[in-house]
């Protein structure tokens, strides 16, 4: 399981012009699933995730979570992130678990945030061609893989 976790000052995700989620400060999560991933790989990711200190205290200090500044959180499916580009100039997405698989563990990490988090998490659509639109903050990028 893959994760780009991006601060933002604000997030949406927009479905056929309409906007579906949006959220002010906090994190934008982009998920990725694996064939291999399940609950554990939710679990790791969900805490850790939650519990990065990339926002700043009072001294301009990366030195706090989303949970200490009480910020949002948006998760988006993107099975992109699973992408291997050893061979040739086409992505290959080989890697990437199917929907029957995906959206289980899409919308348990999505539950798994939330509870963490203490509020609703805003989230995109599983496979809908969807307009993200985010204004990072910082800019802070973290990515992380649960098999690392």
């Amino acid at each position: 399981m893959r994760v780009v976790i991006q601060r933002v000052s604000s997030a949406s995700v927009t479905i056929d012009g309409v906007i579906k989620s949006s959220i002010g400060p906090g994190l934008l999560v982009l998920l990725g699933i694996g064939h291999e991933d399940g609950e554990t790989d939710i679990d790791y990711l969900v805490k850790k995730t939650a519990a990065l200190r990339i926002f700043n205290d009072e001294n301009g200090v990366m030195n706090r979570s989303v949970l200490d500044v009480g910020g949002d959180v948006m998760v988006v499916s993107q099975f992109t992130l699973m992408a291997s580009t050893k061979k040739g100039n086409r992505p290959s997405y080989i890697e990437a678990a199917g929907h029957e698989k995906a959206i289980p563990l899409y919308e348990a990490f999505c539950r798994r945030m939330s509870e963490v988090i203490g509020k609703p998490v805003g989230t995109g659509e599983f496979g809908a061609d969807m307009k993200v639109a985010l204004l990072n903050d910082g800019p802070v990028t973290i990515c992380m893989d649960s098999s690392r």
